[in-house]
């Protein structure tokens, strides 16, 4: 009896330990790898990639632990650098705890930036991001019905995406922001509200807006520009801004760097030293403060202005008081 005791203890003991060896002494890579879950994919196909890349050390552990455990198993690239015990990958894969790439746009960034960023981060190429910034217009067809591309409509924001994000499905996820950011500041009506009507032309704004952003960097003055844009359109007068010539140039392929005087004598219709009014659609993609400019100008009589080489701006209300602060801006940069 005592020898049928000592043989059950041993089994005991032989079995806790192949417990505490499978089930939770920390197993994995050293070194970073990564684990693509797609969608609807089965547990034990789940289990069969993780032990196919290290991550645990038999598929059979990590099923246990999904009949020990409840939870919905989620689809996504999962990031893996330590070694670490199989209770913790369950957890993290019924958690959700996907691997993601940060994309950070910059108030201001243009469809030109935002591509070039796309491909640093290794989430599409320039191209392809362009071209669906271009085909995707459908995603503000009810702010922007004739809108060639979705420029104007991404908000500036840090954004997280998986490395198997599409083109479309990061322009869609930036849309929706620039919805959300633009009911929480009074430019669009909630949803769901009487009519959905905004106040605001929404082109319109948008597209001053984008003109704001790229003209100056204090926000305290860009009220203040956007009250010279309105006065200069109730006049007639030509904008005359550099970065809508500059915007021209980058549409046309032929950007260079610096504004040649062939730049200026462009026929663009985004050229607003020849062509008079708002250029057809924005040239950035404005942050709040430039949005919250373009809906309420300031009452001013200027009508020019020309940046400081402190980078604050001079304003004036006639040519001749705009030249002198042209000539004195010149003086400083010699």
């Amino acid at each position: 009896m005592k020898s049928f005791f000592r043989l059950l203890l041993i089994i005991i003991l032989i079995a806790a330990a192949a417990f505490f060896f499978y089930f939770r002494t920390p197993y994995g890579p050293t070194s970073e790898t990564f684990v693509d879950i797609p969608a609807g994919t089965s547990s034990t196909g789940i289990a069969t990639r993780l032990q196919q890349a290290n991550i645990i050390r038999s598929r059979f552990v990590f099923l246990v632990e999904r009949k020990m455990y409840a939870g919905t198993l989620h689809a996504g690239v999962y990031r893996f650098d330590h070694p670490v015990n199989p209770a913790e990958v369950y957890a993290r894969i019924v958690k959700g705890d996907v691997f993601t790439i940060p994309l950070t746009i910059p108030e201001g960034f243009n469809l030109f930036d935002i591509a070039a960023a796309v491909q640093s981060a290794h989430l599409a190429s320039a191209a392809d991001f362009l071209a669906a910034a271009r085909a995707n217009t459908a995603l503000i067809a009810d702010l922007s019905p004739h809108a060639p591309s979705l420029e104007g409509f991404l908000v500036p924001d840090t954004y997280r995406f998986s490395p198997h994000a599409t083109p479309a499905q990061m322009l869609a996820a930036m849309v929706k922001r620039f919805r959300q950011v633009a009911v929480q500041i009074g430019l669009l009506a909630p949803a769901g509200a009487i009519g959905d009507i905004s106040l605001y032309n929404v082109p319109e704004t948008v597209t001053l807006a984008s003109l704001i952003e790229k003209e100056v960097h204090i926000d305290s003055e860009r009220p203040i520009v956007a009250g010279v844009f309105r006065n200069r359109l109730r006049l007639g007068m030509p904008l005359a801004t550099d970065p809508a010539v500059i915007y021209a140039a980058l549409l046309d392929g032929r950007w260079r760097g610096a504004i040649y005087q062939s730049d200026l004598a462009s026929d663009s219709p985004y050229n607003t030293y020849r062509r008079p009014g708002l250029p057809p659609g924005p040239i950035a993609n404005p942050g709040v403060a430039a949005l919250k400019a373009a809906m309420s100008p300031a009452h001013t009589d200027y009508l020019y202005f020309v940046a400081n080489a402190d980078g604050a701006t001079s304003f004036s209300v006639d040519l001749k008081q705009h030249a002198q602060q042209v000539q004195s801006y010149r003086k400083s940069q010699k």
